[in-house]
């Protein structure tokens, strides 16, 4: 659990306290949950066991977990009761301040040890909130995604007198649950994902409202060009018009750079708010979702929208707000916007987006004048990171990074990621600079889960399946085959879930460190498969027989400590530090004779593949070439000199 965090007391036990309150739960920490009648405490129980329900039928927890997590759960409508011996309060009320100012003056009296107390407000500053406690140092923005269970994403918010103690304590909490954190530095109204967004249903509103654009011309643009997973307007109802013109109106009224949003605000007056009404920007009176026409938005320039949120965002970054990782990484797991935000600047230029904001700011105000900082960042080129959508890239040499980048998806895999990573592994190999490279995921929360299950679907809609299901199979076979066959050592930094098709990724790289938080597996056989790109030869090779198909019959989860003791795993490492683990593990690597190790990997891999008489005549040769090469001349001369060799890979 976290340090000192032992009792975890949620105030609220409506749809976001009861998620958090099993969240905290299922991670191991006593949580007390405060409500203000027996009502709404028992139906919040009864939505906590639902859940749980649903992850034993998933297979994602056990029996004994479900009991055990509902063992650490107590129930009060005392405030009093629920926070005297608490270490972190998370206030989870309505999202209004008298409300919250009753529930944090009440927890700051009674919670007189809790190291934190935290609001999960979405867009309330916490400056204003902390003026209702007595001790601002421990008071911060915890701020959970719905449904907690599942989103990934938490927004810590640092007050203007949040100690770092307060704020460490936090970290290290969210930290324990699995969660993805990003740091919102410095208070503002709405934060990273509410503030953008805002921005997003500002502007949209405003372009149907001037019909230069119909509701669902938007949508269809958003949801089927600029791959949002939801149009504007389907997502507005779907996360309730209610919700989404009131984070609207609290930043808005905090900040003269944002406007009232009038065409929500005509929705909620009469009481149409989306899906939860039956009505909202579409009607939902029969059930389902909308009916929008892909090509409905063939038409329609979506730098009206994007630019805007673009701009939000290149503030947040100037003025000191959040980093420019942090604000990818939010809306990539906020909104599940596969591109984060900057990944929409890649065909912008200085002068459309001058060209997009002059033309709005007259009517929209100050909020649309250019940011400095992202006329800045075009001034050099597209603002992107990487050459690729599904996969990053990053030079550090001597170490390369690729990272699989779907964290919205669980970094899952696609034929799109497949060849992405062939086309980076090449190039990495071929880079002089870099000298070993390293495997992982973006997000937190999963190395790679596995291949997208869609395209087995697709494949079972085909006349031909068999035949597709084999080049599906033997075309990632053949990206592994090139990875295994790297001539740099190639190191797999697993920090969550590693399964089926990312788990054969792990395999054919030369090292596998995981986080000890990580589960690893091959539970292919659970869907009627077997592994189809490696799994079966590689697992056989790395483990023996017997052990290979308890992995592969059972299709089991494997904690990373089992997966250790199995063999699957190299080395567990913290989770709190892993990244700096697996930098200094790889940069420990770097130093050592390039063609060395290109030399010593080509014998070992010989090993497995040639009877071991040709094994022996490979290693010799390979030992002779290498009395040709600078570095061994280096090393010995630094053996001889008592110094540390200098290779150079000459």
């Amino acid at each position: 659990m976290g340090g000192s965090i032992n009792v975890v007391t949620v105030i609220g036990a409506g749809a976001m306290g009861h998620g958090i309150a099993q969240v905290a739960a299922m991670a191991g920490y006593r949580v007390n949950v405060v409500d203000v009648s027996e009502d709404v405490l028992e139906k919040a129980l009864e939505r906590i066991r639902w859940s749980l329900g649903k992850l034993m039928e998933k297979g994602r927890i056990k029996q004994e977990d479900v009991a055990s997590t509902l063992s650490r759960l107590k129930l009060t409508t005392s405030i009093e009761e629920a926070c005297k011996e608490a270490d972190l309060v998370i206030e989870a009320v309505f999202e209004d301040v008298e409300v919250k100012r009753n529930a944090l003056r009440k927890a700051d009296a009674a919670a007189k040890d809790a190291k934190v107390i935290g609001t999960n407000t979405s867009s309330i500053p916490i400056n204003e909130l902390a003026s209702f406690v007595s001790r601002p140092e421990r008071f911060l923005g915890l701020h959970f995604f719905n449904p907690p269970q599942m989103m990934q994403l938490v927004e810590i918010i640092r007050g203007e007198k949040t100690s770092d103690e307060a704020l460490k304590a936090a970290q290290d909490f969210v930290r324990t649950l699995g969660k993805t954190q990003v740091l919102v530095k410095r208070d503002v109204p709405g934060f990273i994902v509410n503030r953008i967004l805002s921005r997003i249903f500002e502007v949209a509103c405003y372009l149907v409202q001037k019909q230069k654009y119909s509701i669902l011309q938007l949508d269809s643009a958003t949801k089927y060009r600029a791959g949002f997973p939801m149009g504007v307007f389907e997502l507005a109802d779907f996360v309730g018009l209610d919700v989404a013109y009131n984070v609207t109106k609290v930043i808005s009224q905090r900040d003269k750079r944002f406007r009232d949003v009038q065409l929500l605000r005509e929705h909620v007056e009469r009481g149409e708010y989306g899906v939860k009404s039956g009505k909202g920007f579409y009607d939902y009176s029969k059930g389902g979702r909308p009916e929008i026409p892909a090509d409905l938005g063939r038409d329609v320039d979506l730098t009206y929208v994007l630019v805007p949120a673009l701009n939000e965002a290149a503030r947040l970054m100037e003025e000191g707000y959040a980093s420019s990782d942090d604000v990818d990484i939010a809306m990539k797991l906020g909104t599940n916007l596969p591109k984060g935000i900057f990944g929409y600047a890649a065909e912008l230029t200085v002068d459309k987006v001058r060209q997009v904001l002059s033309e709005l700011e007259p009517d929209l105000g100050e909020g649309y004048r250019p940011v400095p900082y992202l006329l800045k960042l075009l001034s050099k080129g597209p603002v992107t990171d990487k050459e690729y959508q599904e996969i990053a890239v990053k030079r550090e040499p001597p170490i390369g990074w690729i990272v699989l980048n779907r964290p919205h998806r669980l970094n899952t895999i696609t034929p799109r990621m497949t060849e992405e990573l062939e086309d980076a592994v090449e190039k990495l190999s071929a880079d002089r600079e870099i000298r070993v490279l390293v495997i992982t995921g973006e997000g937190g929360r999963a190395f790679s889960a596995g291949a997208d299950i869609t395209a087995f679907s697709e494949i079972l809609g085909m006349e031909n399946k068999v035949q597709a299901a084999y080049r599906f199979s033997w075309r990632f076979t053949e990206v592994l085959l090139k990875l295994e066959r790297c001539p740099k050592p190639v190191i797999a930094a697993i920090d969550g879930f590693a399964l089926g098709g990312g788990m054969e990724i792990a395999l054919a790289c030369d090292f596998r460190l995981a986080s000890d938080r990580s589960e690893l597996g091959q539970p292919e056989i659970r869907l009627g498969l077997i592994p189809g790109a490696g799994g079966t030869q590689r697992l056989t090779r790395l483990l023996g027989p017997s052990k290979a198909k308890l992995v592969i019959y059972f299709g089991d989860r494997i904690k990373a400590k089992d997966a250790e003791a199995l063999g699957m795993v190299d080395k567990v490492l913290p989770s709190e530090r892993f990244i700096e683990s697996v930098r200094e593990f790889a940069s420990r690597l770097a130093e050592m004779p390039p063609i060395g190790l290109e030399h010593a990997k080509a014998a070992i891999n010989a090993a497995l593949d040639v009877p071991i008489e040709k094994g022996l005549l490979i290693e010799s040769a390979l030992f002779g070439q290498l009395f040709a090469t600078k570095d061994l001349a280096e090393g010995v001369s630094a053996f001889f000199s008592k110094r540390k060799p200098e290779f150079k890979g000459e």
